[in-house]
C-alpha cells in the first residue's frame, strides 16, 4: 500500500555541479524536494521506488544498486541507487538522468532507510496503462513509498526548450493542483497528446502515482511550483 510520495523535477540542472554558475537559481527548488524526502522518511516505508520519464516505450526496472552519471553533461559525478546486494555484481543498467537526478537527491538527504528500486516509465505511454503500473507498484510492499521524478511543460517562454505554447501555463497550473491537493482523478485525466505536444516529461510518472494512490486516502501538499528557464517545476508531498 501507498503510505507516501514525494513529486519532484528532474532536470540535471538541480545538481549543482551540473548547474555551475547557475546553480543557486535552483537552491529553492533543491531545498523543497529536501523537505519532500523527509515525509517519505517520516513514513518509514518497507520500499521506496523511484520513477520517471525513460526514453525506452513501456516500463524499465532498475534494480537497487542501479547507478547513474553525469558524464553526458561534463561533470565527473557517479550516483548509485540504494546498496546493491552484497552477493551480486555491480547492476549493468545505467539509469537514465531522471532516475539519476532521484538518486542525487536521495544521497544529497542521507537516505538511509527502506530498499531503494527504480522505475523508468516511457513518456508516451498509455494513462491506462500508467495507472495499472501504479496499482501494481503499491502492491509490491505492505508500505510503499514513491519518489516521483518529472517536469511540467518546457514551453512557457520564448526562450524554452519548446518555445512558447499559450497551452502549457494552464496545463501546468492543473496538474500543479492536482499535484499539491493529491487528486489521482485530475492526474489520471491529464491529457497525453497535449503533454507530448507541450514536452512535458512528467505526465506518465504522475499518472503512476495516481494509480498507486488510488484508494490510499492521502493528502497533499505543495511545497514548490515556478518554471525557470521556460520549464514547469513542481515539488510536493503527499502522505
Amino acid at each position: 500500500m501507498l503510505v507516501a510520495a514525494a513529486v519532484c523535477p528532474c532536470p540535471p540542472l538541480l545538481v549543482p555541479e551540473v548547474a555551475a554558475g547557475a546553480g543557486p537559481e535552483l537552491d529553492a527548488a533543491r531545498d523543497a524536494c529536501v523537505d519532500a524526502l523527509g515525509v517519505l522518511a517520516a513514513a518509514r516505508p518497507d520500499l521506496l521506488i523511484v520513477t520517471g520519464p525513460a526514453e525506452a516505450d513501456g516500463l524499465g526496472p532498475f534494480p537497487s544498486g542501479s547507478a547513474g552519471t553525469f558524464a553526458g553533461f561534463g561533470v565527473d559525478l557517479t550516483v548509485r541507487l540504494g546498496e546493491a546486494p552484497a552477493a551480486s555484481a555491480a547492476p549493468a543498467q545505467r539509469l537514465p538522468a531522471p532516475l539519476a537526478v532521484g538518486a542525487w537527491l536521495l544521497e544529497r538527504a542521507g537516505w538511509a532507510g527502506a530498499p531503494v528500486e527504480g522505475l523508468g516509465v516511457g513518456e508516451q505511454l498509455s494513462a491506462d496503462r500508467c495507472l495499472r503500473a501504479g496499482a501494481e507498484l503499491a502492491d509490491r510492499a505492505e508500505r510503499v513509498a514513491l519518489l516521483v521524478m518529472g517536469d511540467g511543460s518546457a514551453c512557457r517562454t520564448v526562450k524554452a526548450p519548446g518555445y512558447l505554447d499559450e497551452r502549457a501555463e494552464a496545463f501546468d497550473a492543473r496538474a500543479g493542483k492536482a499535484l499539491g491537493s493529491a487528486d489521482v482523478a485530475a492526474l489520471g485525466a491529464l491529457d497525453a497528446t497535449l503533454a507530448h505536444e507541450l514536452k512535458v516529461s512528467g505526465r506518465a510518472p504522475w499518472q503512476v502515482l495516481a494509480g498507486a494512490a488510488d484508494g490510499a486516502g492521502l493528502s497533499g501538499h505543495l511545497l514548490y511550483e515556478d518554471a525557470p528557464y521556460g520549464v514547469g517545476y513542481v515539488v510536493a508531498a503527499w502522505s
